[in-house]
């Protein structure tokens, strides 16, 4: 027998990750991550940008999961991170660079809240923003393509970080 929303067993969890969305855009995306957010059971969404579209097209893919987490938005990231790293979070930026580290070996420090950035769906995590990071983790890739979809990474990161967390 399948399980739904109501008779499943899973225990409810919340972590000490805050998810900061660096100018991610697409309402479909937004709605997304906040059904991922709800998921993994995170403290809260920071969105960066001054077009974030929180409207119908978003509450299509969130099904009405922006009603449970908490978000904010602001305009500038470097702020946003500023704030965080003054409030003891480590920073950890999500993008494939020359010394990024494999998310599959990488040791989440799980003392410590945690924010982790991600970035524009075309142009990923900005370089002032890697330079802010703590740490720069990036999903294995075996196909053609370098790159997936900003909800996929999230999710998976976050399947990482919260499953070495528990």
């Amino acid at each position: 027998m399948q399980l739904d929303h109501y008779t499943n067993n899973f225990k409810k969890q919340k972590f000490p990750i805050v998810l900061v969305c660096d100018q991610v855009t697409n309402a479909p995306n937004i709605g997304s991550l906040f059904r991922t957010a709800d998921a993994f059971g995170i403290e809260k969404l920071v969105f960066c940008g001054s077009t974030i579209p929180l409207g119908r097209k978003m509450t299509k893919t969130s099904r009405a999961t922006e009603k449970v987490v908490k978000y904010e938005v602001f305009e500038d990231v470097s702020e946003v991170i500023s704030q965080l790293r003054a409030e003891n979070y480590q920073i950890i930026a999500l993008e494939i660079t020359e010394n990024s580290a494999p998310i599959h070996s990488f040791n989440f420090l799980t003392t410590k809240p945690m924010a982790l950035v991600i970035g524009d769906e075309n142009f990923g995590v900005t370089e002032a923003v890697l330079k802010q990071s703590d740490a720069i983790i990036h999903i294995d890739m075996f196909g053609q393509n370098s790159s997936m979809n900003v909800v996929q990474a999230a999710t998976i990161a976050l399947y990482e970080i919260t499953k070495q967390s528990r």
